[in-house]
């Protein structure tokens, strides 16, 4: 059974841009503008999101080569071997799923301000229940959903960018004081961070109505991004104390209340819950198909692969992400390191980036093709410089990798091996033709 062919380009842009846009995404903006003397914030996201466009570039031409649900993992299966892309892309997975842990302590504190008697828990556990029904009940329900808040969000927070920085007649403080080079390397490196994941919609190639729309939703996606990004982070260190923004959890919180008042503070509670919708519902969609894809192949437990007869959605795969995300949320509240998972995210995505342009050099010089290596070749590089640049800011960043890769590595190697000897036999003694039939008769002529 395959999947429905639903997605348009407007929908693969929602989610593109939808994964990333998330409430946890203010707090990297501040820790962005934290590294920069000046107003200078909006030239590191600048220059983050266009590295991020080499990156994208990249992945549209992996993409059109290798269109799958299993998105990086195909691909670095067939530029490298099959082991590392397995260690990398479960890696990945679980770190974007780290992501829903900071974003939910984010929005913690966000309701908290708003409504100090509903415990932040509860909005949580409806936001997780709401948007895995809509995502059990069909992938273009939830498409559509995803662009009506993606692109409301997008334009409210241009619009709150504009009232605060009227307030100020458009006046910066050294929008050009990056501080140093180490410091705007520093700042680039976690606005890495606010471009987490905008790839992950590499694993709706096989819901799309045609695979160039993902090549073409990545590089609108990010682009789009990097403008609001860059204006609304400015507006917020252009007309609030820094020092107040980056002593609070909910960073957007402190800026609406002092542009706006009470009012500012509701209108960044709805924007903040949608940021957190969109992130948790593009992160549901594509990792669910990730899991799905793995399934598929005996990479996890054939049950992951299951599909509801009635929506035609991988169902187990949903409800799996829907318990990681839950749990992972818990762990946060209680131990307070959300700053560790937005680090480790900019980490690992600019690993990812730095491999995703090595596998364009390799699949070109194994299939023989030409075409220029600037993109890929820099791609490589800066984000391997970047990746090391997060590691030096935060000291976890190293040992949560290293122990993530190893544990990864050991189910590779241990797991996957079972799985496969056990499974993989069933389907192919389903699918050999029986003596005597047609379809033997057929396979023998």
């Amino acid at each position: 059974m395959a999947l429905k062919r639903v997605l348009t380009l407007r929908t693969v842009i929602a989610t593109s841009a939808g994964l990333t846009l998330a409430s946890s995404s203010f707090v990297a903006a501040v820790q962005v503008a934290s590294f920069l003397a000046g107003d200078a914030a909006w030239l590191a996201i600048l220059t983050a999101g266009f590295l991020c466009l080499g990156a994208a570039c990249c992945f549209s031409e992996l993409n059109a080569r290798l269109p799958s649900a299993a998105g990086i993992r195909l691909y670095f299966s067939r530029a490298f071997n099959d082991r590392l892309a397995l260690t990398i892309s479960l890696l990945y997975m679980t770190v974007v799923m780290g992501v829903v842990g900071a974003e939910s302590y984010v929005l913690a504190f966000v309701l908290n301000a708003a409504f100090p008697a509903v415990p932040p828990l509860a909005w949580i556990l409806v936001m997780f229940m709401v948007v895995t029904a809509m995502n059990i009940r069909g992938v273009k329900i939830a498409g559509t959903f995803q662009e009506l808040i993606t692109y409301g969000l997008m334009g409210s927070l241009l619009v709150l960018g504009f009232i605060a920085l009227s307030k100020v007649d458009f006046h910066l403080t050294g929008p050009f004081a990056t501080g140093g080079l180490p410091a705007f390397i520093s700042a680039v490196a976690v606005g890495v961070f606010l471009f987490v994941g905008f790839e992950w919609v590499t694993p709706l190639a096989e819901e799309v109505t045609h695979s160039r729309q993902v090549s073409r939703g990545m590089l609108l996606a990010v682009g789009l991004l990097s403008v609001v990004y860059a204006l609304f982070t400015v507006a917020m260190t252009a007309t609030t104390p820094r020092q107040a923004l980056v002593a609070s959890p909910a960073p957007q919180v402190v800026f609406a209340r002092n542009v706006l008042g009470p009012a500012g503070v509701i209108w960044m509670v709805i924007l903040s819950l949608a940021a957190s919708i969109t992130t948790f519902n593009a992160g549901l969609i594509s990792v669910s198909r990730f899991v799905y894809a793995s399934a598929r192949e005996y990479v996890l437990p054939p049950v992951f692969s299951r599909l509801s007869m009635r929506f035609f959605t991988p169902w187990v795969a949903i409800l799996t992400v829907f318990a990681t995300g839950v749990i992972i949320s818990l762990v946060v509240l209680v131990t307070h390191r959300y700053l560790v998972l937005v680090n480790l995210a900019a980490a690992i995505e600019a690993i990812v980036y730095a491999l995703a342009g090595v596998a364009v050099i390799r699949l070109r010089q194994k299939d023989r093709r030409t075409g220029g290596i600037f993109v890929p070749v820099i791609t490589a590089l800066v984000f391997a410089g970047l990746a090391v640049a997060v590691m030096l800011t935060d000291l976890y960043v190293l040992p949560c990798l290293v122990a993530g890769f190893a544990i990864m590595w050991w189910y590779v190697y241990r797991v996957v091996p079972v799985l496969k000897s056990r499974y993989q036999p069933r389907r192919l003694s389903r699918r050999r033709p029986v003596a005597g039939t047609a379809e033997a008769g057929c396979e023998k002529s």
